[in-house]
């Protein structure tokens, strides 16, 4: 399955509610699970993100759903990137 990472940074919202942060993490897993996706990893950052997540889903349509629920509840704003893994890029890149 596609290996997605979702950079977070908090709103205004979330800045207030921060000390609620990790419940809201907990709470990710069953939900994305629901939707067919599997949180692999969170991670609590420095720097320009605030919150790391790495997921796999079937494929954009399915993460997409995950990140509209998780945008809905304005803690966070995202960006999502596509990942490969390391035997997926050795396969892309076997024929340069």
């Amino acid at each position: 399955m596609p290996i997605y990472v979702v950079l977070s940074k908090f709103t205004e919202q979330g800045r207030r509610d921060i000390q609620h942060t990790s419940d809201r993490l907990d709470r990710l897993a069953p939900v994305a699970e629901k939707l067919g996706v599997k949180v692999l990893a969170n991670a609590i950052t420095m720097g320009q993100y605030d919150v790391v997540t790495v997921m796999d889903a079937a494929d954009d349509t399915t993460i997409a759903k995950v990140i509209g629920t998780v945008l809905s509840r304005g803690y966070v704003t995202t960006q999502t990137m596509r990942g490969f893994s390391i035997e997926e890029f050795r396969k892309i890149t076997a024929d340069i």
